[in-house]
């Protein structure tokens, strides 16, 4: 059986993250289930363990990009096959991950991306000036990788052990997600999307508002023509 390590990323997280652990579990009985404690204050890391989960602990808060970079390198140094990434809030159905398997077992591609906008049912509601934003960016990126993408912000994947053993080394911190595609894609990482369903977070409230959505895609933008600057990828 191959090593399959699922990575949740998880900040202030304690009454999200048991649930997520455990309705993971239950899916994936097979896979290693890491949260990366993102310098939380409450009690997400007792939470996590208590549910069965192993813990990687940060000493502060380095946000999303790089407590996912200590995800890959944990996978990376401890030879797993395949890396799963949800994120730890809970809002990826836990069944998206059997399809992200069965999708990078059966195709031809090192990374597979969860999209919740290929199909209807997926998005459970974003925002409509988020979606925008998202969907200017998605065209973007299209145009850079020459293939399709339809959800750039996506933190439902799957990895194979070639996507690893780069992104460990070069996954991007301050706009992850869609860095990330265009750093696979400079590396010569073969991608593609599935559709899977995302549902509203029980606990707590997002931090994304719509003026950070305008923000967030103006900065990302530049981040990613910068990034074309940059001397490509490799592992």
């Amino acid at each position: 059986m191959r090593p399959i390590l699922v990575i949740l990323p998880a900040y202030n997280e304690g009454l999200n993250i048991a649930r997520t652990v455990r309705d993971i579990r239950a899916q994936l009985p097979q896979a290693d289930v890491l949260v990366v404690n993102d310098g939380s204050a409450d009690d997400t890391a007792a939470a996590a363990q208590a549910a069965g989960a192993r813990v990687l602990e940060l000493p502060f808060n380095v946000g999303i990009g790089a407590a996912v970079q200590a995800g890959f390198q944990f996978a990376a140094t401890r030879d797993y096959d395949i890396v799963l990434r949800n994120d730890g809030d809970g809002q990826h159905a836990p069944e998206n991950n059997r399809v992200l398997l069965d999708c990078l077992e059966a195709h031809a591609v090192d990374v597979v991306i969860g999209s919740r906008f290929i199909s209807a049912r997926g998005d459970y509601g974003t925002p409509r000036l988020r979606r925008l934003g998202s969907g200017i960016l998605a065209r973007l990126l299209s145009i850079i990788v020459s293939q399709r993408v339809t959800d750039p912000t996506s933190g439902c994947s799957a990895y194979n052990r070639k996507a690893i053993k780069l992104l460990a080394q070069f996954y991007p911190h301050d706009y992850p997600e869609p860095e990330a595609i265009v750093i696979l894609h400079r590396g010569g990482l073969r991608q593609m999307e599935v559709p899977v369903t995302m549902t509203a977070r029980l606990h707590g409230q997002s931090s994304i508002t719509p003026l950070r959505s305008v923000y967030y895609m103006i900065k990302v933008i530049l981040a990613i023509l910068i990034n074309l600057l940059r001397r490509p990828p490799t592992s």
